[in-house]
């Protein structure tokens, strides 16, 4: 397919810009690839699609606050610094995008805070936007995470038009997050309240917990028509043993299993075996799932509303049919529902 073919027109007034007021008070759009029917529900509304012994899969990876604000030395030009990754623990290495970059080389330092109390020097070019910086702190590593919370945000993305605040720092993180490594957060558990969670586990569906931390690739405009050539950015997941047995054990018996996200998805496409059974493993993907593909472990989906020609649309294309999937989102705009990581949610059965 082309990437053409995943373009909408997408009003500007749709994009969320809050998270509702509680979780799972979201909508939920249902949509059935046997019949082809779509329902409008609440996302507490959920439990309805799913019995004892069924099993949701979700990415518990937590967001730190990525995104810094710094000063250039001598000349004291404010510059963006988007953290995307630690490079080495022990040196304070760390891969990051800044803006406005055409300011920044090899060589220059950034300071941070008021009191200047942080101080980061460029030491290597990485892409037009990228740099490796090296943080000059001489404290412990708790300290200096520390210190990282203080001056760090939030990272909203940009089409969020407002400064995050303190219930951001809550809001723009799953109730079951626990491993820090992502830049954006997987925003379909977003939706899951410690007590919808509950009635989830009181019903008898089991959860299984995979890490895949979120990076900006994910997010990175598709610039290919053909979507064969397009490469995505690797991310780290891990899959661990108590996953594989929950996951496997619904297959074994014939129950649903329902990946929340599509973070979580390429998670599970990363690791099967060849009866199409989870597997225990660790390490970097870059799979990039478009349409045709066939999946091997989940048979059902919780995702929100994406933006156009994005991997995350292409994916949602890739499992529940492109006619179907553009369907919904044509119904989605009509009626309303709110896109994007603090929107509403879509369930595809």
């Amino acid at each position: 397919m082309k990437l053409s073919q995943f373009k909408f027109d997408l009003p500007l007034n749709l994009i969320a810009q809050n998270p509702a007021k509680k979780r799972e008070d979201s909508r939920l759009m249902v949509i059935d690839r046997k019949s082809g029917n779509i329902e409008n529900k609440n996302f507490r509304d959920i439990l309805d699609y799913f019995d004892d012994k069924d099993a949701f899969v979700v990415n518990n990876t937590k967001v730190f606050p990525a995104r810094m604000y710094g000063r250039k030395e001598k000349t004291g030009a404010k510059i963006e610094v988007f953290l995307l990754r630690e490079l080495n623990k022990e040196h304070k290495l760390w891969d990051v995008i800044v803006d406005p970059a055409r300011k920044i080389r090899v060589g220059n330092k950034l300071y941070f805070g008021d009191n200047e109390d942080l101080v980061a020097e460029v030491i290597d070019n990485t892409t037009s936007r990228g740099r490796t910086i090296k943080f000059l702190f001489d404290g412990t590593e708790d300290e200096f995470r520390q210190v990282l919370e203080v001056h760090g945000e939030t990272p909203l993305p940009k089409y969020i038009k407002r400064k995050p605040d303190e219930e951001d720092r809550e809001r723009y993180q799953t109730v079951y997050a626990k491993y820090e490594g992502a830049v954006a957060a997987p925003t379909a558990g977003l939706h899951f309240s410690r007590e919808l969670i509950k009635r989830c586990e009181i019903k008898g569906i089991r959860f299984a917990e995979v890490t895949l931390h979120t990076g900006l690739g994910t997010f990175r405009p598709i610039e290919v028509e053909d979507l064969s050539k397009h490469k995505m950015d690797a991310e780290y997941y891990r899959i661990e043993d108590t996953a594989c047995k929950i996951v496997n054990k619904a297959k074994e018996t014939g129950h649903r299993i329902c990946s929340i996200g599509t973070t979580t998805m390429r998670a599970l496409e990363s690791s099967f075996t060849a009866q199409k059974f989870l597997k225990p493993s660790e390490g970097w993907t870059n799979t990039f799932i478009h349409p045709p593909y066939d999946f091997s472990i989940a048979d059902s989906l919780v995702t929100n509303f994406h933006l156009p020609k994005t991997s995350l649309l292409i994916m949602t294309c890739a499992f529940a049919g492109y006619d179907l999937t553009m369907e919904a989102y044509k119904k989605a705009i009509k009626d309303k529902y709110r896109f994007f990581s603090y929107g509403d949610a879509l369930l595809v059965l």
